[in-house]
């Protein structure tokens, strides 16, 4: 999961696209970049970690523009980096650079046929380089010297008839604009937002509403499943739909988990799809166990809060805060090998034991994962003297890998895979254990835009919307996710400072539990 913004603006861009990336940081810690244009010279800035400590004061000096893109990593596929951070760049067509959230399903045909067909080099393994590489290709074909809005969307169409699997995706022609575009499904979010100026009309596109909201720009709509957007060099705003056969299918998880709570995406409201899980998660409860003797409930900070305030006021019991976070630790599901996690679960959380303290404990967590951060959690709040410790999960049990952006384990490494409800109890250590329904999570949703038919669920039922997603290639992702993968590549990785360059490119680069 990443998280994009692109901004074309009325005077210099670079400290608005730098705020717009620390409100988007929850979509990725791993590395951050910003590249801006101005009079035809792109400049770029990106490295390993967070925004505050990629970009300093010397750095932002040099961004400057009045167009620019930024872009927040994590790692898709165990892979991490320097190398990897975006925006990547290529001097022709034009010089283009691109961010790019989602994941690509048919990389490895890609990077054949820009080697062999299309005679460009790849640097990486990225697909979102791949993806970039495939644009310039489309956009080269078109043979102007000046692109004009009809060539761009043309590109635009290839790409779609190309590539598969889930793209969010910002771009910047130097000279010439910023372009957007959003797979044919919509799985991964992309809306855009304009502001006005007495210089005139400002445009936005980010992956949520939030980047919008605290730079001032009102959002106007989702960007649909298909289409792309262009800004011209004069400002002008150019819209066109560049799918043969769009159909909005987002990934159900950006409510689950990833997107912020205070987001729009697709017309739902994030906050109120989480409070009806809650919701429908208490009424689940109420009927399975109707005599419970629940005494409060205390959310796992902090995505579950919404839902675990919800079912406290379902099932009339008391809400409290029972652990404290410490902000400073980084996310356990990027960690490779069990013992990192678990150590990192001690250290972010710590309980407050007179919550807990000869109490029966409903924990309200967004979702299981591995579980490994589900029995830490359980064993702390007993530890801190809780008699009775039940769990509560505002997700379905995830059964399946994703492949469409989210660095999910593998399945032998999920802990519900191929397991009952009662056999994950017994594995985390709760009393109980209760799932949210998968209809209920979808009328959840659903209930924000009647008009989304279906959701893309794949981890919990194991349906891949994009239909190319067979078992040969859940097992080469396996082999590249697996914690033994992941810590193969962590040592074999030379040490980095992942302090990244500011250089001129003149136009002739979830926590999940």
């Amino acid at each position: 999961m990443c998280g994009v913004v692109g901004i074309v603006g009325k005077s210099d861009v670079k400290l608005q696209l730098y705020d717009a990336l620390t409100m988007l940081q929850h979509r990725g810690q791993d590395a951050a970049g910003i590249m801006t244009c101005v009079g035809g010279r792109l400049n770029q800035r990106k490295g390993v970690g967070l925004v505050r400590d990629v970009f300093h004061t010397r750095h932002m000096a040099e961004l400057e523009g009045n167009m620019g893109i930024g872009h927040v990593r994590y790692p898709t596929a165990g892979s991490s980096g320097a190398a990897l951070a975006q925006p990547f760049y290529v001097n022709s067509p034009y010089g283009i650079c691109m961010a790019h959230n989602g994941n690509l399903t048919n990389t490895d045909e890609l990077m054949e046929h820009l080697f062999k067909s299309d005679l460009r080099h790849i640097n990486t393994d990225s697909d979102s380089e791949a993806l970039l590489n495939v644009f310039a290709h489309e956009l080269h074909l078109q043979g102007k010297l000046q692109p004009l809005p009809a060539d761009i969307f043309e590109a635009v169409r290839r790409v779609h008839r190309r590539c598969r699997g889930a793209y969010a995706v910002v771009g910047m022609i130097a000279n010439y604009g910023m372009v957007a575009f959003r797979d044919p499904l919509g799985i991964r979010p992309l809306v855009f937002g304009q502001r006005e100026t007495a210089q005139g009309m400002e445009y936005i596109v980010a992956s949520e509403s939030v980047a919008l909201d605290v730079l001032g720009f009102q959002l106007v709509r989702d960007i649909e499943p298909g289409e792309a957007l262009y800004v011209d060099e004069q400002g002008e705003l150019h819209l066109q739909q560049c799918a043969d056969n769009p159909q909005l299918m987002p990934c159900i998880f950006e409510h689950v988990y990833f997107a912020r709570p205070d987001s729009i995406i697709d017309s739902i409201s994030v906050y109120k799809c989480r409070l009806r899980m809650g919701e429908h998660l208490a009424e689940k409860i109420l009927r399975q166990y109707p005599e419970h003797d629940i005494d409060v409930v205390i959310p796992v900070p902090d995505t579950s809060r919404v839902a675990a305030q919800a079912i406290a006021e379902h099932l009339q019991v008391k809400f409290r805060e029972g652990f404290m976070k410490n902000r400073y630790i980084g996310r356990t599901f990027i960690m490779p090998g069990q013992k990192e996690r678990k150590k990192s679960v001690r250290q972010k959380l710590n309980p407050v034991r007179l919550e807990f303290k000869g109490k029966n404990v409903l924990l309200v967590d967004d979702s299981i994962v591995r579980g490994t951060t589900s029995r830490e959690i359980i064993q702390m709040a007993r530890e801190a003297g809780a008699s009775k410790v039940y769990v509560a999960s505002a997700a379905p049990p995830v059964r399946y890998p994703n492949v469409y952006g989210i660095d999910m384990p593998s399945a032998r490494e999920l802990i519900a895979h191929d397991r009952t409800e009662q056999e994950v109890a017994t594995l985390i250590g709760a009393d109980w254990l209760i799932y949210q329904e998968l209809e209920d999570l979808i009328a959840s949703a659903k209930e924000g835009n009647s008009d989304i038919v279906f959701f893309d669920c794949a981890v919990f039922d194991g349906i891949y919307v994009t239909g190319d997603v067979n078992q040969a290639y859940l097992d080469r992702l396996e082999s590249v996710r697996n914690d033994k993968a992941k810590s193969n590549s962590k040592k074999g990785k030379s040490a980095s400072s992942g302090n990244g360059e500011v250089i001129g490119l003149h136009n002739s680069e979830m926590e999940l539990r």
